[in-house]
């Protein structure tokens, strides 16, 4: 198969390119950072800045000047926007939506001559749901995400099917970069520094207590040579949760995650 995967350099993407290309599947592994490339068999590095439209059609035509024909389209790459809605700026909601939804939406788009009949999928989340406070504008792009590529799913005429995987918290670097990345609305923004607090040190455990990626992975591939695959999978009992949960109405929702920060401040 010919296997184009976005966000390579670390965690799911990382794996993904190791497993997919023991099988001598011909890989075209996206990267931002020259640095963190691995080299592997069967492997073609692809530049790709998922902030930036014209890095986004380069690397498309890059990859149509290789092959007539991708059998698999996997878009892995992602950040995460963290913080009060009362104090991010709008320039940051919009750079989430770039990141997680608008950029995988136009590399698909340009990819499309070569994708007939092949399959796309999306790394999306058990945030898809949106039931989490504080990470409500990852929430919302991955949301986004799932409607778009679901229509897209419904809508097109060249036999391309979307699979949405919708992992719980995953043990990748993501964790400790969205602290970072998120400095400015996660300090010094007043009454919300104990929930705050509890967002950043909850974010660091996740890095090491999560699913471990290679089993998320390994579950990835499993669904990419089903033969009739679902549209939809959650991995891990909290992605399981969080499905079941949004099927109760909102307000039973909102009073079970309140009754969960209470719950979690109960000592402080």
């Amino acid at each position: 198969m010919n296997i184009v995967i976005t966000g390579t350099t670390s965690g799911i993407g990382k794996e993904l390119v190791k497993i997919f290309s023991s099988d001598e599947n011909i890989i075209f592994a996206g990267y931002r950072n020259k640095d963190l490339i691995s080299n592997s068999k069967n492997v073609e590095h692809f530049y790709i800045d998922m902030t930036n439209r014209s890095s986004i059609v380069e690397a498309a035509n890059f990859i149509k000047s290789k092959v007539d024909k991708i059998d698999l389209l996997i878009n892995v790459a992602g950040s995460v926007v963290a913080g009060p809605i009362e104090f991010i700026d709008t320039n940051r909601l919009r750079e989430q939506f770039d990141i997680n939804t608008f950029s995988h939406i136009e590399f698909t788009q340009n990819l499309l001559p070569v994708l007939k009949g092949g399959r796309i999928i999306n790394i999306s989340s058990m945030a898809s749901f949106g039931h989490f406070p504080f990470i409500s504008p990852y929430c919302a792009s991955k949301r986004a995400l799932d409607i778009f590529f679901n229509a897209f799913n419904l809508e097109n005429h060249d036999n391309i099917k979307v699979i949405s995987i919708k992992p719980g918290v995953i043990a990748t670097p993501i964790w400790e970069k969205s602290v970072k990345s998120n400095s400015e609305s996660l300090d010094n923004v007043g009454h919300y520094d104990k929930e705050m607090e509890f967002i950043k040190s909850n974010a660091l455990k996740n890095s090491n207590r999560g699913l471990k990626v290679e089993n998320v992975a390994k579950f990835i591939k499993k669904v990419a040579i089903l033969k009739n695959p679902k549209s939809s999978y959650v991995v891990g009992f909290d992605a399981w949760f969080a499905s079941f949960l949004s099927i109760f109405p909102q307000d039973f929702i909102n009073s079970v995650i309140r009754l969960g920060l209470k719950y979690k401040f109960r000592d402080k």
